[in-house]
């Protein structure tokens, strides 16, 4: 997601116009989320993506109209459409994409959020995809703790989002809100769209191995920061690890222990120890079972997992401490090398983040994709979620 800012960003600063196409609701199995973003440059190029492939061309079409007359456009594709099979929408769905030209007069608060983004600093991008009265499609409300810049053109409405959009910011998630008329036999009002842009979650870890490599490689395919940390300098360096973003001589627990302090681990991270010594593994694992982190894993045999248990519990680790531990860590996919052992505690990372069964789909049935929950968020003064 950071580098398609980017690039709109540097299009922006070279006063070149650009269209930006932005996944607002999906239903069904519409395959990209809410808040997914596709660029499309003046010379042809395009970034990023709305679907699988699915609507790309009727929204790169569109695109080009938007760029030339600048007037921002809602578009809704669904399975059910006469056109579904003409846009490509095979694979069942609903997907509504928002489509506007961003240059340094529609978009003067562009420079603002991309700072944000590369300070690695959650910030949400409210944009007006309906619009009502004063509020008109395509102004945008920028906001982060503490601040906003921007204004949807009404500045009473600016008071009743900026709370609602702070709240969706805190719980990382974006979402459609609508503020209802108050009249009943006037028009529906606007409807905002809220793009959370959070940093990404981190994954540390401790052990500097082959195994620990392949890792820090798979992390980095699903969006994870990965921190490498070990006490023992001359395995535990840059060439060993050339996709993390950092790579750190210390031993794993204190490291932890300081991260933790810093306030630079919240509960999407996830730690994985591949130290295979218990001089490392007990007091690092025995820190991490107490703190709210997304998962805690461990590599290693049945008979070292029994030992490490017993070692754990010995240290004063409870009960319902040790059965947040996954280890041995990782899905039984059947592998052994380390690329595939690296997929296999991705995979249950995965599993456990979304809630899946870890079956076959070709085994199942009904949907391929689940829905989110709704943000449990107050709905804006007056008005309702979509």
């Amino acid at each position: 997601m950071t580098g398609v800012w980017e690039q709109v960003h540097r299009f922006w600063e070279a006063g070149t116009p650009c269209a930006v196409a932005t996944v607002v609701s999906t239903y069904g199995s519409a395959p990209r989320r809410p808040g997914a973003v596709m660029v499309c440059a003046p010379n042809g190029t395009v970034t990023g993506s709305v679907s699988g492939g699915c609507v790309e061309g009727a929204v790169y079409d569109l695109a080009q109209q938007v760029m030339q007359d600048g007037i921002p456009v809602l578009e809704r594709y669904a399975v059910s459409d006469d056109d579904a099979g003409a846009v490509g929408l095979t694979c069942g769905g609903t997907i509504a994409v928002f489509i506007e030209r961003v240059d340094r007069h529609s978009f003067p608060e562009l420079g603002t959020l991309v700072r944000h983004i590369r300070d690695e600093v959650a910030v949400a991008l409210a944009t007006i995809v309906e619009a009502d009265g004063p509020v008109r499609a395509g102004k945008h409300l920028v906001c982060w703790d503490g601040g906003t810049s921007g204004s949807t053109g009404d500045p009473a409405f600016d008071g009743d989002t900026v709370g609602t959009v702070g709240r969706l910011l805190e719980q990382g998630r974006s979402g459609v809100l609508r503020r209802d008329s108050a009249d009943e036999d006037s028009s529906p009002g606007p409807r905002i769209f809220v793009n959370s842009l959070v940093p990404p979650p981190r994954m540390l870890i401790y052990g500097s191995n082959e195994f620990a490599a392949a890792l820090a490689r798979q992390g980095v395919l699903l969006g994870f920061r990965v921190t490498a940390c070990d006490a023992r300098p001359v395995f535990t360096t840059p060439e060993r690890f050339p996709d993390a973003a950092e790579v750190v001589v210390d031993w794993p627990h204190r490291h932890l222990a300081a991260e933790s302090a810093a306030g630079r681990i919240d509960g999407r991270t996830v730690v994985v120890s591949l130290t295979h010594d218990p001089k490392f593994d007990v007091p690092l694992l025995q820190a991490a079972l107490r703190m709210d982190l997304a998962y805690v894993g461990a590599l290693g045999s049945r008979r070292s997992t029994e030992r490490r248990g017993a070692s754990l519990q010995a240290a004063g680790v409870r009960h319902d401490e040790l059965t947040r531990l996954s280890s041995p860590a990782g899905l039984d996919l059947g592998g052994a090398d380390p690329a595939e052992t690296a997929l296999a505690v991705c995979a249950e990372i995965l599993l456990l983040r979304h809630g899946g069964r870890g079956a076959r789909l070709s085994g199942g049935t009904g949907p391929i994709h689940r829905e989110e929950a709704p943000a449990a968020v107050p709905s804006l003064s007056g008005a309702g979620h979509l």
